[in-house]
C-alpha cells in the first residue's frame, strides 16, 4: 500500500506543504499541476519553497494558494547555539521576503500571536515565543522619546485555546485586530509532522494563514486574510507526529529488512491494524519526543530571535538594547 493511501486511512493530516507535495509526487516524481517547487542549500539547512499558483494546485494540495517556505535544519534538535543563531538569521531572511510581498514597511505595526495551549508542552511553542522577543507598541505610546526614530510598533498576544477560554481564537484575534489595527498578523503555532525526521527540525513559513489544531484533528476557525481582514503570515514547527506514521514506518522497515516475508498490506489489513493498535485512544494518538521541553524552549528562542531581527531593524541599527518586555 502506498504511503498516501495509508495516511488517508489512518487519518494522518499533513500540516507541512512540502510533505503534502512529496506525497502527491510519489515515487514517479511527476510534477503537480499548478504547483512549483524551488530548492536552496545552506551550510546547516535546506530550504524548499512550494508555490501553489492556481486553483488546480490548490485542489491537488488541499491547501490555499500562496507561498510555503520550509527550512529543514536537523541541528535544531541539538544544543548548538551558533547554528541556532544561523537558522534564526535564515528564518528572518525568509520572513522578510513575505513581508515585502505584502508591501509591509519597516515601521508598519505588527501583531504577533502565539497560538496553542501553554499547559500542554508540545502545543506551547506559540505562547513561549511571546516571551522571546521585544514588544514596542506600549513603549512608543508612553515613552516615545526613549525609542529610536522608525521603531516599529509591535504587539503580542497568546490567546489560549477554545478549551480553556470558551472563545474561538479567531474571534479573539478579530477583536484585537479591529482595535489595534496592525498592518500584518504573524501567527506562531506547533504543527504535526508526517515524517519523524521533521519533528523539531523543520520550520514552515507561509503567507496563507493557519487553521489552529488542524494537524491533530481539532479543526478550528481559520486565521487568514479572509477572516482577519489583513495579511496573515504563519510560522510553524512540528512537535508531534500521528501514531499512524510510526505504524507505517515500522511496516515499511519490516518489508525492506525481510524481503522474503510475504507482508501484504492491503486496505483491509491497514484499516484493521490501525484500528486495533490505536483503539485505546479512539484511533487518534499523537506522539512527541521525551525531551520536548528542551526542544520547544530552543525552538521558541530561534523564532523569537528571528522576529527581533525582522521587526526591529531600527533598534538594531541604533544598537539599542533590545529588552524582552
Amino acid at each position: 500500500m502506498q504511503r498516501a493511501e495509508f495516511y488517508q486511512l489512518a487519518g494522518v493530516i499533513l500540516d507541512l506543504a512540502v510533505e503534502a507535495h512529496a506525497l502527491l509526487r510519489g515515487a514517479t516524481q511527476q510534477e503537480v499541476p499548478g504547483v512549483r517547487e524551488d530548492k536552496e542549500k545552506y551550510p546547516n539547512a535546506a530550504v524548499t519553497t512550494i508555490t501553489i499558483m492556481n486553483a488546480l494546485g490548490e485542489q491537488a494540495m488541499g491547501k490555499p494558494q500562496g507561498t510555503y517556505i520550509t527550512i529543514d535544519a536537523p541541528a535544531l534538535r541539538f544544543e548548538n547555539p551558533p547554528v541556532h543563531e544561523e537558522i534564526a538569521g535564515l528564518l528572518a531572511q525568509k520572513l522578510n521576503l513575505l513581508l515585502q510581498k505584502w508591501n509591509v514597511g519597516p515601521a508598519d505595526p505588527v501583531l504577533v500571536v502565539g497560538l496553542g495551549n501553554w499547559e500542554a508542552t508540545p502545543d506551547s511553542l506559540g505562547p513561549k515565543v511571546i516571551n522571546q522577543f521585544t514588544v514596542t507598541r506600549h513603549l512608543l505610546k508612553y515613552v516615545p522619546q526613549n525609542m529610536p526614530p522608525g521603531t516599529r510598533p509591535v504587539s503580542a498576544l497568546a490567546p489560549g485555546v477554545l478549551g480553556t477560554t470558551g472563545i474561538e481564537t479567531a474571534e479573539i484575534l478579530k477583536g484585537v485586530v479591529e482595535k489595534t489595527r496592525p498592518r500584518v498578523l504573524i501567527a506562531i503555532d506547533a504543527l504535526a509532522a508526517g515524517d519523524l525526521q521533521r519533528i523539531g527540525s523543520s520550520i514552515q513559513i507561509t503567507d496563507t494563514g493557519i487553521s489552529p489544531g488542524s494537524g491533530v484533528g481539532n479543526q478550528r476557525a481559520g486565521i487568514n486574510q479572509q477572516t482577519m481582514g489583513i495579511p496573515v503570515i504563519a510560522i510553524g514547527i512540528p512537535t508531534v507526529v500521528h501514531a499512524g506514521v510510526i505504524i507505517y514506518e515500522v511496516l515499511s522497515q519490516i518489508q525492506q529488512s525481510f524481503p522474503n516475508v510475504n507482508l501484504q498490506l492491503d486496505q483491509a489489513v491497514a484499516q484493521n491494524l490501525t484500528r486495533n493498535v490505536l483503539a485505546p485512544f479512539g484511533g487518534n494518538l499523537t506522539v512527541t519526543p521525551k525531551e520536548v521541553d528542551d526542544l520547544v524552549h530552543n525552538l521558541a528562542w530561534v523564532i523569537g530571535n528571528a522576529l527581533n531581527r525582522t521587526l526591529h531593524t531600527a533598534l538594531l541599527q541604533a544598537k539599542a538594547a533590545i529588552p524582552l518586555h
